[in-house]
Order: structure tokens, then sequence, then C-alpha cells
């Protein structure tokens, strides 16, 4: 409810992570990169591997799922929208993630909590340490009254984080991807590991991960 009237909306935003090797190839560095986002037109984010010194990731997002095999796909391309420095890199499909975003009723305004807030997030360039990772829950957790699932839920409402819907959009199947984003690295550490001892992860988690810790190396979002 917001001003008394009840917020709906079809509306949601797509957020699709890939990860890549090889980015310290002939034509694959991160500014070779950069220079091609920079050219492209494209919002998103480019992260440099942590664990992983020849590691790039990139976040990509839109209200209109076809932009992933339109636009994104073209950088990977030998068409006129295509970059040497893409096609230079190795896809690591262990760490493909793709979600949509998601209300759980209590967000104050659905559009800006559907489409704009996780963009902001993983934008702010003073957040630049990311960590993604996807999630499945055991069938238990479905099975719960509705009112113990929402309880469930927001013991991971986190102040900057992204928390994506995969129903059928993952070849492993999980149901969540999430990204958690920071000033340092040691907080989101520690936050993983607070996690380990809420309800959610301790007795209804199937499996988490694998994880990508990256930091930003450029951002962009723009209307």
């Amino acid at each position: 409810m917001r001003g008394g009237e009840q917020q709906t909306s079809d509306r949601r935003l797509f957020m699709q992570f890939l990860a890549f090797g090889g980015s310290g190839g002939t034509g694959g560095d991160s500014a070779a990169l950069i220079e091609a986002l920079n050219n492209s037109g494209l919002n998103g984010v480019l992260y440099e591997d942590a664990n992983d010194p020849n590691g790039v990731g990139l976040l990509t997002w839109s209200d209109d799922p076809e932009f992933f095999v339109t636009k994104v796909r073209a950088l990977f391309s030998n068409g006129p929208a295509g970059s040497e420095a893409f096609r230079a890199l190795t896809l690591k499909p262990e760490y493909t993630m793709m979600g949509r975003t998601y209300s759980i009723g209590y967000e104050p305004n659905l559009e800006e909590w559907l489409l704009h807030r996780s963009p902001k997030a993983v934008t702010d360039p003073a957040w630049r340490w990311h960590v993604w990772y996807p999630l499945r829950r055991k069938g238990e957790f479905n099975a719960l009254p509705q009112d113990e699932q929402m309880s469930i839920l927001r013991e991971h409402g986190l102040a900057m984080d992204v928390r994506l819907a995969c129903f059928g959009m993952d070849k492993n199947d999980n149901d969540f991807v999430i990204g958690l984003v920071g000033k340092e690295l040691y907080p989101l550490s520690a936050c993983v590991q607070a996690m380990r001892k809420t309800r959610q992860t301790s007795s209804l988690m199937e499996h988490m991960g694998p994880f990508f810790i990256g930091k930003a190396v450029w951002q962009r979002n723009q209307a």
C-alpha cells in the first residue's frame, strides 16, 4: 500500500552476470574492455576478479530480456558492435547468473525497488567491492506458512545488496542470485559469515555458490 492505494507492477528488471578468463591475453586487458564498453553505450559494471589474475566479470541489466541476446551478445560478435577485447575472453559458464527483481510486499516504492534500486547500488562509485553468488533453498521452505517465510526472508535484508529471483532462468535450478556491495571486502565476508547463523542458511539452504569476488573498474548507469 502507498498513499492508501495498492501498488502493482508487471515490470521487472533482469540482471545478468558473466565471468571470463583470459583478460591478460592480447587485446583482452581491462583497459581495452573498458574502452569497448564506453563505446557500446551499455549500462553495467566491469569487475576484475580477486581470485583470478586474468579474470573479469561483466554485469548488465534491462527490463527487456531480449537485451541480453541482442546488445550484450553483440559485444562478442564479429559484427560492427563487436569488440576484439571481448572476443579474446574465455567464458566461465559455472559463474553465469541471471535473475529478476522481485518484491515481498513491504517496499514503500514498488517502481523504485523493482527498476532503479539495484542499478544504483551496483554503480555507486564509493562501493566497488562486490560479491555475487547463487543459492537454492531446501524444498521444506516452500511448505512453510507464508508469514513464516516472510519472517525468514527478512533475516537476510541487507542495506546494500541485490536480491534477484532466478526460477526458470538458471541451468542449475537455483532460486536466487545475491549481490553484496561494499566499500571494503572484509565487511562482505563478515556478512556471509553472520548469515550462516540464520535459520534460512543453517537449516533451509540446499547450497550456495560458486562465489565471484570482484572489484569494479568500470560502472555506468545512464538513462
